[in-house]
């Protein structure tokens, strides 16, 4: 078998500039892997015809940038136009968009292949990628593990090395928690730096579509491609393109970096914190700056998330009603019933669990009780954040408490899985751009993940740090048997 896609991506662009492979054998190579990995289930839809299509039709075009007839798979909470995108619910099954989200144009104006659509926790509810209609995924690290969630599939994906590149998306970690768990590069970008027109909404206010891949030169040339303002999205920044990699390569001595107590509590297995100190007496040795800090109001960030996230999920949710698109129960006598059977059957336990939490906050007096405080203190941690960032570059912590746990662990504990996302959250919360990088390993073999948190819209200085860390490091990344 071929390992085209082994390759760095800077070789694989060679190649093509040279004629030695063409677009064609990369596509192949993929399906290839695809099914060859087809146990860890992370694929819901292949697009195969429409990949060798365009594959084909590069053939005879000009490799004009570093992406040009890359592989990619995007998470299924993004529409794609004529492939079915299901947000891994029963509800969506054989939904098929009319239209592509901005990052799908994007992808398509960089030549780049979607060769399919990854599967994920219903609705991008979950921690572990086990809320899905279509089964759960497996950690390519470990069968026995998750992958992490929501954006699980596309982690494994990566991981498994089946495509360079996913996209996922973060409302509270779910595209850095996966990546820890599966040793890969995972970045959610600042709030309003990727347009989110087409990504179904969980949380609007959290929501943000980000790049997973290899390693944090390549992430970098993904988000390059997907930035942008968009009229479509009035959330989308104006602020003009850049080049996310101009500051890899650069010295990091002098860099002043804040580590909070909270991410180093003891809430961290011990094997994570020792693998992030030794990380931290690397980089002291190299000129590098470290302080202890405390954040104001931190600890309350999951039960804010909790409040927020719930009741923007109950509210982006109620568009799910068996009238316009989607799933529709077979047995009712009136228009009502036809709505609760609707909505019963088509959506799962979680889903179901959470817009009923989030339509609680919502409910009369409730609003003011809960949502409306829980947005003051929001802006605290906000506020909390920027203070620390004007005096820092960066903040660096943790990603997850632990390394991926075992399949089916938090089945009958929901309110726990929230915790996975204990170091995560205040990211979403504050709006910052936060990356998790693979630091090593743990006893057992499972990858361990280090968050780096960035000033809003700072992504560069985010890569700088990481890419330094990772050159150090010259970890192996490639999980043993998937293949």
């Amino acid at each position: 078998m071929t390992k085209y896609l082994d390759l760095s991506l800077i070789e694989i662009n060679d190649y093509l500039k040279a004629k030695k492979i063409k677009p064609i054998d990369l596509v192949n190579e993929a399906f290839d892997r695809i099914e060859e990995n087809k146990d860890l289930n992370c694929i819901i839809t292949k697009n195969r015809e429409e990949a060798v299509k365009r594959a084909l039709e590069l053939e005879n075009k000009e490799v004009d940038n570093i992406l040009f007839g890359i592989p990619i798979v995007i998470k299924d909470n993004i529409v794609t136009k004529d492939l079915k995108t299901t947000c891994a619910s029963k509800m969506l099954d054989n939904f098929i968009p009319v239209y592509n989200a901005t990052v799908v144009d994007k992808l398509n104006n960089k030549n780049m292949i979607i060769i399919g659509k990854t599967n994920m926790d219903e609705f991008a509810m979950g921690s572990s990628n086990q809320t899905s209609y279509y089964g759960p995924v497996l950690n390519p690290w470990d069968k026995d593990k998750a992958p992490g969630g929501s954006s699980g599939g596309s982690a494994c994906a990566v991981s498994s090395r089946i495509v360079p590149f996913a996209l996922g998306s973060d409302t509270g970690g779910s595209i850095r928690q996966p990546a820890s768990f599966t040793g890969i590069v995972g970045l959610k970008p600042t709030y309003g730096r990727v347009s989110r027109s087409g990504l179904v909404a969980f949380a609007s206010s959290l929501d943000q579509i980000g790049p997973m891949s290899r390693n944090v030169l390549e992430n970098a040339l993904l988000l390059n491609a997907i930035v942008g303002y968009d009229e479509k999205d009035m959330t989308s920044s104006k602020r003009e393109a850049e080049d996310f990699t101009r500051l890899i390569g650069e010295d990091v001595k002098g860099m002043k970096i804040a580590i909070p107590n909270y991410y180093m509590s003891d809430a961290l297995n011990k094997e994570i914190k020792d693998c992030i100190i030794s990380i931290i007496d690397k980089l002291k040795n190299k000129g590098v700056i470290f302080e202890y800090v405390d954040i104001d109001y931190i600890e309350h960030s999951v039960p804010l998330y909790q409040i927020i996230a719930l009741a923007e999920a109950s509210s982006n949710l109620a568009r799910f009603d068996g009238v316009r698109y989607g799933y529709r129960a077979e047995e009712y006598t009136n228009l009502d019933e036809m709505y609760k059977n609707t909505r019963a059957l088509g959506f799962g336990d979680e889903v179901k669990r959470r817009i009923m939490i989030g339509s609680y906050v919502l409910s009369g007096p409730n609003v003011k009780t809960y949502y409306n405080k829980a947005l003051k203190i929001r802006k605290a941690i906000s506020n909390s954040f920027d203070n620390l960032l004007s005096k820092y570059d960066l903040i660096i912590g943790a990603t997850t408490t632990t390394t991926a746990f075992n399949l089916g662990e938090y089945k009958d504990d929901a309110v726990k899985s929230f915790y996975d996302d204990l170091f995560t959250i205040p990211v979403n919360m504050a709006g910052l751009p936060g990356m998790s990088l693979p630091i090593g390993f743990d006893s057992s073999g499972m990858p361990i993940g280090m968050q780096i948190i960035g000033s809003k819209f700072d992504e560069a200085k985010i890569y700088k740090l990481a890419a330094y860390i990772e050159n150090e490091l010259n970890l192996d990344l490639n999980p043993k048997g998937v293949r």
